[in-house]
């Protein structure tokens, strides 16, 4: 299998993770009258393709480590159910995370939901395998938490506060708290016993969470945070165009996320997960300048968008320094 072997090129991959996991929820913004729910299964079949499809090639061929066949069938048990349940956690928490950007932006919701995440997943990550110098992630993280209070305020001065605003900063807050706990799963399938490659740990991972959508997805149909009743005949109306939108996210997402786990084969969880759940930088990014969720904003909802820019930068530049070369 493909691994990299400098830090140089695992900190590439991690900034890619880091720019596709940022990026993708574009594909639901650009949905015409698609209920995020059903958006949400053209989503999960593109992470598991992508999964399946680096597992199954960069994942089987090359002069490092097992083969994904191979490594499967020689792993502990353990380590594939912890795989799963990650992939499990993670699919409840990028569901309301979609439900969150619905409600409130990109430009809010990936900032206070992976703000959390970051520091949740680094700190439970690190206490199984302290990887790298707490000093350096502790004040990135610190950082982290600085720009979630900049986003914060940013949206306080863009508009007045509603039922909907204070719904989607709770959704956000239970996503990110959910989000950073599949993290240490992850840790501990490729740290522990007769570990999992990073291949098999995204297969295994895009498994667990297509299963979790037959419960956690068919539930939020049923009882949806916001709005009617979903049916699932609605899913078979959505159109080639949607349709198509909600594989190729599911695509970019798969593709940071084969990325980031190779990566932290190299680098350690800790700091690989740390860099590539920066992607609210990349998120806010595409909300400010392309989908324009600012627009009109008085000069301290910019000013508050600026810190919080340079602060996920630095956040970033330090977890990066964490490294033990």
């Amino acid at each position: 299998m493909y691994l990299p072997s400098t830090f140089s090129t695992a900190l590439l991959l991690t900034m890619l993770s880091t720019l596709f996991w940022g990026s993708w929820a574009n594909t639901y913004k650009g949905t015409k009258r698609y209920a995020f729910e059903h958006f949400y299964w053209d989503y999960i079949l593109g992470v598991v393709l992508c999964s399946w499809v680096f597992a199954l090639t960069l994942g089987s061929h090359g002069s490092a480590g097992e083969p994904f066949v191979a490594n499967l069938q020689s792993a502990d048990a353990s380590n594939m159910l912890h795989a799963l349940l990650a992939g499990a956690i993670f699919n409840v928490a990028n569901l309301l995370l979609v439900a969150a950007v619905d409600i409130a932006g990109l430009a809010v919701a990936f900032p206070i939901a992976i703000g959390i995440a970051v520091v949740e997943g680094v700190v439970l990550s690190y206490a199984l395998q302290p990887k790298g110098s707490i000093v350096f992630l502790v004040f990135g993280m610190a950082l982290a938490i600085v720009a979630v209070l900049f986003d914060a305020r940013a949206y306080n001065a863009l508009r007045a506060t509603t039922a909907a605003t204070r719904k989607g900063i709770l959704v956000s807050v239970f996503s990110g708290v959910l989000m950073g706990a599949f993290a240490p799963f992850v840790t501990r399938a490729m740290t522990h016993g007769h570990t999992l490659t990073p291949y098999s740990v995204a297969a295994l991972f895009s498994i667990g969470a297509f299963l979790c959508c037959f419960a956690a997805n068919t539930y939020l149909m049923r009882h949806p945070i916001q709005g009617a009743p979903v049916a699932f005949s609605g899913y078979w109306k959505g159109g080639a165009r949607n349709h198509l939108l909600g594989l190729l996210g599911g695509l970019v997402w798969g593709l940071g996320g084969c990325l980031n786990f190779i990566a932290a084969g190299f680098v350690g969880v800790p700091i690989s997960y740390a860099i590539g759940q920066s992607a609210p930088l990349i998120a806010a990014a595409w909300g400010v300048l392309v989908w324009r969720e600012f627009r009109g904003a008085r000069p301290t909802a910019w000013a508050s968008l600026a810190g919080m820019f340079l602060c996920y930068i630095a956040a970033i530049s330090l977890i990066a320094l964490a490294y033990d070369r």
